[in-house]
């Protein structure tokens, strides 16, 4: 481990050449992370490209293989019991005691956490105004909504005043107008000078972050803000209009120069490798016997994702 000490207070998370293995996989592969105070910080991958992995060795939960970590100053995961009692964690099973009620969960958690008796009291009562609970405080928790129980998580995660906050697709299972209203929860609490990092898969929540990793088989293979990652992409973003549409994906699909191609409604959202253009593509579809009307389009942070991604892949496909 590197026993360099980052002195900067507005760094929360250093992380360095962080690896994780399991046997012969490898997770985390070589990961490095610089997360600032204040910032909503997100993961996005898809399934089984190591977010939870490296949110569980960023918390102190899961030793890592190689690399050096910092969190809040503390070395991890030597001082884990110490940077425990200044973070809070959310998961997308939401750990909540189903058969207590709502200001029961609380004042469980209050307690796990250390906080006074007088000190629990009044930050259970804030919570149940703050997080629309004052009404449910005698439910049990097993009878809540989805977005009920996503709401009463992050109250539980808060309920010490955390520095930072670790949630590990905490949307996943609830509907997107409860979704919206999470992510207005987490904004005030980067406002408060909280620091999050958040794990997805939705596009959508990405796009909010003030910044954003992506990873892929365990390696980081994108970050910077949404639009700096847009700004930085290689490739172009076509939109093709056909009245065969699925003769026109299987030969786009085909070309050599196109990394990606999704219908959306009437028409395909097509990402090439490089700079191709316009003409070009629609002169291989007119080849084809497709006639088509290809044109350029704004590029958004999908189209970066499919890219870094695709990158990833055709690594690993190169690699011994």
């Amino acid at each position: 481990m590197n026993d360099g000490v980052v002195n900067d207070p507005n760094i929360v998370i250093d992380a360095r050449g962080v690896t994780r293995r399991f046997g012969d996989l490898v997770a985390v592969d070589a990961v490095n992370l610089t997360v600032r105070r204040a910032q909503v910080y997100g993961f996005l991958g898809p399934n089984g490209s190591g977010k939870s992995t490296m949110i569980r060795m960023l918390c102190g939960l899961l030793l890592p293989s190689a690399g050096s970590i910092q969190v809040l100053g503390l070395h991890i995961p030597a001082q884990a019991d110490a940077l425990r009692l200044r973070v809070g964690y959310m998961t997308q099973k939401f750990s909540l005691f189903e058969d207590l009620g709502v200001r029961e969960n609380l004042e469980f958690l209050a307690a796990v956490q250390g906080l006074s008796r007088r000190e629990a009291a009044r930050r259970v009562e804030e919570l149940l105004i703050e997080y629309d609970f004052a009404d449910r405080q005698k439910q049990l928790a097993g009878t809540l909504s989805g977005g009920q129980k996503q709401r009463l998580a992050l109250a539980g995660a808060v309920i010490h005043r955390p520095e930072l906050l670790f949630l590990d697709e905490p949307t996943s299972a609830v509907d997107p107008e409860s979704r919206r209203d999470f992510w207005d929860k987490l904004f005030d609490l980067a406002d408060e000078g909280k620091t999050l990092l958040v794990s997805t898969h939705y596009m959508e929540e990405a796009e909010r972050c003030h910044r954003l990793a992506i990873l892929d088989h365990g390696r980081l293979v994108g970050d910077g803000t949404p639009a700096e990652l847009i700004a930085k992409l290689d490739g172009r973003t076509l939109r093709v209009q056909a009245a065969d549409l699925r003769r026109a994906r299987e030969a786009l699909s085909a070309a050599p120069e196109v990394a990606g191609v999704a219908q959306i409604g009437t028409a395909l959202r097509v990402l090439t490798h490089t700079q191709a253009s316009p003409q070009r593509l629609q002169t291989s579809l007119h080849d084809a016997g497709i006639s088509a009307d290809v044109q350029t389009t704004t590029p958004n942070l999908e189209d970066v994702f499919v890219a870094a991604t695709g990158r990833s892949r055709r690594a690993g496909e190169m690699s011994p």
